[in-house]
């Protein structure tokens, strides 16, 4: 039996406003939460490579040694703790002749990272952008 032969059914309907409301209140929920955990730094030990080593003519490198007590070594001329001016002029004195030299650098694994880096932004102020690390073969590193 119908009693409501005259009226127009009702279509349902979804309100999406409570569950708006709804999700708002579980996001702020989650974004008040979380706990943002930032890593303050790497635990790695460097430098061990499966690479092979470069085929390059080496008298277009330019080798760059840096120890682990702060001493460069830019081709076979020592720099204790140099500036970024000496850098740069060593640098430029190394590659003299060279039009595209690579500079190749050979940090000891306790060196700083400051250390590599001011090698790196001198190399790229004067133009070098070839820049590769050397690394030992894994068959001739002891696993620590």
């Amino acid at each position: 039996m119908n009693f409501r032969r005259g009226q127009p059914r009702e279509e349902p309907e979804i309100n999406l406003i409570p569950m708006i409301d709804v999700l708002l209140v579980i996001l702020i929920f989650l974004m008040v939460t979380t706990r943002f955990n930032l890593e303050r730094g790497l635990h790695i030990t460097l430098p061990r490579s499966q690479a092979g080593a470069s085929q390059e003519a080496s008298n277009r490198w330019i080798e760059v040694q840096v120890q682990s007590n702060g001493r460069l070594w830019i081709g076979s001329r020592p720099q204790d703790h140099p500036t970024r001016a000496t850098l740069l002029q060593e640098l430029q004195t190394a590659a003299t002749g060279q039009k595209d030299p690579v500079v190749l650098i050979r940090a000891d694994q306790q060196a700083t990272h400051g250390q590599v880096m001011a090698v790196l932004e001198a190399a790229q102020a004067l133009g070098y952008r070839r820049i590769t690390f050397s690394t030992q073969p894994l068959a001739d590193v002891p696993a620590p």
